[in-house]
């Protein structure tokens, strides 16, 4: 079972502060072997610590990059100094154990990762992980998916209905419409399932198809998932994405997309729904 979040990391007040859901810390020049990308540069978490205090935040989710596979060693490192600050998110193979996990979740993890972007989508080396499945339920993780551009639905066909999603990127659809097959597939999977069991990310809009508007597509998810059901990630350091990487814009485009008038959506999905997701239901003050 999983081990119980103490009462103490919760804000003793009325309002939750906001948390950057998707964000890498990473060292220079190093990846697992035949990594598709070695970063040129080194991501420290100080460094996102600085940039998220300029707009007022300390709370994340450390989000294990691509390149660095399934050796999470960084990540825990960094949510062992920040046990109350920062929850995980770690990627693992497909023969991971309850043990194992519960290990990690000991140490602040949430969820797992399955970035597929740039590589295979095939799920048949998945198509065997019943006992992680079952491992994730009993913990109460989610799976996080990053995938290629329209290449959503078949990938979630492949995961079993009651595992949780976190689905990053805005789901990365070929167009912002009901009639795209990825977002169709993760309505449906939320109408199947129940609310509860899917997440978009609104994060990178940098990363969409061209044409795409970001600010159409925050609006489709909003008004179909509703805020509970939605994330905001500054994706920072944006890799390959450098010259977006200014933190107050970042910040700033939830509010661009969705309109500042919109408060209570906007403080749902900054504050309320990622303290429900990563650190539990909190209690009243």
């Amino acid at each position: 079972m999983p081990t119980p979040t103490p009462q103490s990391v919760f804000p003793r007040s009325a309002a939750l502060p906001p948390v950057d859901t998707h964000f890498h810390v990473f060292p220079a020049h190093q990846s697992t072997p035949g990594a598709r990308y070695i970063p040129a540069y080194a991501a420290p978490l100080q460094a996102w610590q600085t940039a998220a205090a300029a707009v007022g935040l300390r709370h994340g989710v450390l989000v294990q990059t691509s390149f660095m596979g399934t050796d999470n060693r960084l990540l825990l490192a960094q949510l062992a100094q920040h046990p109350d600050s920062l929850r995980g998110v770690a990627v693992v193979s497909p023969d991971a154990s309850l043990p194992a996990l519960q290990a990690l979740h000991a140490q602040g993890v949430r969820g797992i990762r399955l970035n597929l972007a740039g590589q295979s989508h095939d799920m048949a080396p998945w198509a065997g992980a019943s006992p992680l499945w079952d491992a994730l339920l009993a913990l109460g993780w989610h799976v996080e998916l990053h995938t290629d551009r329209g290449a959503l639905d078949p990938v979630l066909a492949a995961l079993p209905l009651a595992v949780p999603v976190v689905v990053d990127h805005f789901g990365k659809p070929e167009r912002a419409s009901l009639h795209d097959a990825s977002i169709a597939a993760v309505l449906q999977r939320s109408r199947q399932a129940g609310a509860a069991t899917a997440h978009v990310k609104l994060s990178a809009a940098y990363r969409l198809a061209p044409g795409i508007d970001a600010a159409a597509l925050a609006r489709l998810w909003l008004q179909e998932l509703g805020p509970q059901a939605l994330l905001w990630g500054s994706d920072w350091p944006c890799t390959n994405h450098e010259d977006s990487a200014d933190y107050p814009a970042l910040y700033a485009a939830l509010a661009g997309w969705l309109g500042p008038e919109n408060t209570e959506a906007l403080e749902a999905i900054r504050c309320t729904t990622p303290w429900r997701l990563y650190w539990g239901t909190p209690q009243p003050a």
